[in-house]
């Protein structure tokens, strides 16, 4: 058992690993009403094509999503109704990298402990639940494939990579999940819902030595293999520098992305993730200068967001919301970053924006859902979230710098855009 204690930040975490590869992080946060715990695996919707024990599968695109939505459902019922009994709010979620369970209480914590340990262990799923449950993800994907800035979303990842599986929804489509049998699901299980492969986050008021006796006695005892992970073959220039889809909206919604070099062997996750958001930031902000000239001009609004994603073997920037001319905002983000990457960014910038994104990463430890899907992401890096304070301290804007050159390097953006249906009024 490891324990960490952060003087500037005045709070701890308690650090085991179980024998059979479990990791397990508690963050006590004293006088919280509520506890949070979620038990999460390395493992998400770009992890469908993989080997197993010498076998090559290239399961259907969704099936990570789709296992968790199985996952609830046992022998004896349904964990959501079993949750239901003691009281506690449960959830689940898949991403592009990882798949997890949770739940929050205010009393109870063991006995919803328990409920999460074994169903999450313990697969069970009949060609009946299987094919019933197609057709409710089947109802989700059509609402989703619908919404505007998730189709710039998919379309701004298929714009920036060739053949990586992020270019493919999280849910998959209709017509790849019809695919998906209890046989997929039972092997996808097997492959990436090994202990070595998943950690529970515990933050709130528990206790440490009764979380770790649970998850000994509720979890396999020993660990299956891992599989091993196919994402294509890795390509520095994207795909299609504009993607385009006509929808029913009222402006063009867009999404900018710069796609960047994937972590490096060794590399911390954690202080390239800082980078990044702190780049995102200084670039176009709210509070940044570009964002301001784009406001006066009414190029974009408030709705305007930016991000820094790292995934298996990729990483990328976006940008993006409203605006009635996508392809200025476009230009003027490009302009600037090779502005940055040439003249570096100003001190009084670069340090009103560290301040600004430290900030937000403190305020995030008073969230105990983002606490806890910090800790996970980082955990499988075998990396600690409360370091970010002192990882904070050594990155200069010569690292910003760094990676605004590599965004600016020649074809590393793609422009996704939704633009309104066209009419003969507007034809």
């Amino acid at each position: 058992m490891q324990q960490y204690h952060k003087e500037r930040l005045h709070m701890d975490m308690q650090q085991t690993v179980l024998d059979n590869g479990l990791k397990i992080y508690y963050i006590p946060k004293p006088g919280f009403s509520k506890t949070f715990a979620m038990l999460a695996t390395n493992f998400g919707s770009v992890d469908a094509s993989f080997t197993l024990d010498g076998v090559r599968y290239d399961t259907p695109a969704g099936v990570a999503h789709f296992l968790e939505h199985k996952m609830f459902e046992d022998e004896d019922g349904n964990a959501l109704q079993k949750f239901g009994k003691t009281g506690a709010s449960p959830n689940a979620f898949t991403s592009h990298s990882m798949t997890a369970y949770h739940f929050s209480c205010t009393d109870g914590f063991a006995e919803n402990l328990e409920i999460l340990l074994k169903f999450v262990f313990t697969p069970y799923f009949t060609e009946q639940n299987v094919e019933k449950e197609k057709g409710i993800i089947g109802q989700e994907i059509g609402m989703i494939e619908d919404t505007p800035d998730w189709a710039a979303f998919v379309g701004m990842y298929a714009g920036l990579y060739h053949e990586h599986p992020v270019r493919v929804s999280i849910a998959g489509s209709v017509d790849s999940i019809a695919g998906i049998t209890p046989d997929v699901l039972f092997t996808c299980h097997r492959a990436f819902y090994s202990p070595a492969n998943m950690s529970l986050t515990v933050c709130g008021t528990a206790d440490f030595d009764e979380i770790v006796r649970m998850a000994e006695q509720l979890s396999p005892r020993e660990a299956a293999r891992v599989a091993a992970r196919h994402y294509g073959t890795r390509q520095e220039t994207v795909a299609s520098p504009v993607v385009e889809r006509r929808m029913a909206v009222s402006q063009p919604t867009f999404l900018l992305g710069f796609k960047d070099a994937p972590l490096a062997a060794g590399e911390s996750r954690q202080r390239r993730q800082l980078i990044g958001d702190l780049a995102a930031r200084i670039l176009c902000g709210t509070t940044s200068p570009l964002f301001g000239e784009l406001y006066e001009e009414r190029l974009v609004n408030r709705r305007f967001e930016n991000s820094y994603t790292i995934l298996p073997e990729a990483a990328a920037a976006a940008f993006g919301g409203e605006s009635r001319d996508p392809e200025a905002v476009r230009d003027r983000l490009i302009a600037a970053v090779r502005a940055y990457a040439a003249s570096g960014v100003p001190e009084e910038l670069f340090s009103r924006m560290k301040k600004a994104c430290y900030g937000l990463n403190v305020r995030a430890l008073d969230q105990l859902d983002e606490l806890c899907r910090m800790q996970a992401e980082l955990g499988f890096a075998d990396e600690c979230c409360l370091d970010f304070a002192d990882v904070y301290d050594t990155i200069t804007a010569e690292d910003v710098r760094e990676m605004f050159a590599r965004w600016a390097q020649p074809d590393r953006t793609s422009l996704s855009v939704i633009r309104p249906i066209q009419t003969e009024e507007t034809v």
